[in-house]
């Protein structure tokens, strides 16, 4: 990127009403068909153009062709059975209700390729690509088949790599892993889990990203955030291990959280994608809120790895609220644009 401070959101967006309820966080699709067919990629052509329109630099699909960031994926794979269900603890947090691997999982098809080539036809811009990571792919699933989570991550990091290298020879820049179960399961990060990640990366030329956030602004996150303390500093315990790792870019959540801003010090000579708009909130952040949080940020990160943000997908805010939020953090990075740029003017004179 020759952007300075180049904005992108952490993944997804708001869907049309007329393709899911607004509001509500992995609604059924209220089409079917060939009508469902075309009606995510009308949804696909204005989340783009929403983007755009708010000065958004690396663009995305906004999530607009999927009901679920993990099982969407997850639906296209064999050997998980989706009408065997058990209720798990969703990490450490919530129960939920998921699908059972049930054999030997593997991708008999492309899964998202050719949304990604449809979106690359769409723009002009640089694209990034939201999968879910193998850690959290296994965090979502009752496991009768392999009985182990390291040797289910590590068949899921060789599946999510040959999706990876497709969707870079579909034309996507940067292809980003969610892992918000990073965030829980700290011995398994360190032993397996960024070696998973690896593997998942391994042989692509465009940037990699891994996305480990405190998760969406819905009640089960929400609630679990106020019991972590005056202080979050689940981050410090990764950040050591991940700075080592050859992933180029790491997503966090830094805006209205409790997270010390001093702990991107530990991502030294990473690039950092920098939350600076709250996913929790419906208050629109001020150009200002965003700069100031991206000032703190540049105290430990610098100014040519510093990638504005958000803290996490946005698909349960309503469509204006989010489009308010995009136009913020371009209009924010700008404000620090500019001052970065004065600085190294004032920095070049040479005193008479």
């Amino acid at each position: 990127m020759n952007t300075l401070l180049p904005t992108s959101t952490a993944g997804s967006l708001p869907k049309p009403s007329w393709l899911a309820r607004p509001g509500t966080l992995w609604s059924p699709w209220k089409l079917e068909g060939d009508e469902l067919v075309e009606g995510r990629q009308d949804a696909l052509r204005v989340s783009l153009a929403e983007q755009e329109r708010a000065g958004i630099d690396i663009v995305s699909d906004g999530e607009q062709t999927r009901q679920h960031f993990v099982t969407t994926f997850i639906e296209h794979l064999g050997g998980v059975d989706f009408e065997r269900r058990e209720t798990v603890r969703i990490r450490d947090r919530y129960d939920a209700s998921v699908p059972t691997v049930v054999g030997a999982v593997e991708r008999k098809n492309p899964v998202f390729v050719e949304d990604a080539r449809f979106l690359r036809r769409q723009t002009t811009r640089p694209i990034k690509w939201a999968l879910p990571g193998p850690m959290t792919m296994i965090d979502t699933l009752h496991d009768i088949h392999y009985r182990s989570r390291e040797k289910l991550a590590w068949e899921f990091a060789t599946i999510l790599n040959q999706e990876a290298r497709e969707l870079e020879a579909a034309g996507v820049d940067i292809i980003q892993f969610d892992e918000p179960a990073f965030n829980v399961f700290f011995d398994e990060v360190n032993d397996w889990g960024i070696a998973t990640l690896e593997k998942a990366i391994e042989g692509l030329r465009c940037e990699t990203a891994v996305h480990i956030c405190y998760g969406y602004g819905i009640k089960a996150n929400t609630d679990w955030k106020r019991t972590l303390g005056s202080e979050w500093r689940q981050y410090e315990r990764i950040f050591p291990r991940l700075r080592s790792s050859r992933v180029d870019l790491v997503s966090l959540e830094c805006h209205n959280s409790r997270v010390p801003m001093e702990l991107i010090e530990l991502l030294r000579d990473k690039k950092v994608m920098v939350g600076a708009i709250d996913v929790a909130s419906d208050t629109i952040e001020s150009p200002e809120d965003v700069a100031d949080t991206l000032r703190k940020a540049l105290r430990f990160v610098d100014a040519d790895k510093l990638y504005p943000c958000t803290n996490c997908g946005m698909a349960p805010l309503a469509r204006g609220v989010a489009c308010g939020k995009l136009e913020a953090l371009s209009a924010g990075a700008e404000l620090v644009r500019r001052e970065l740029a004065s600085q190294d003017e004032a920095g070049s004179v040479v005193p008479g």
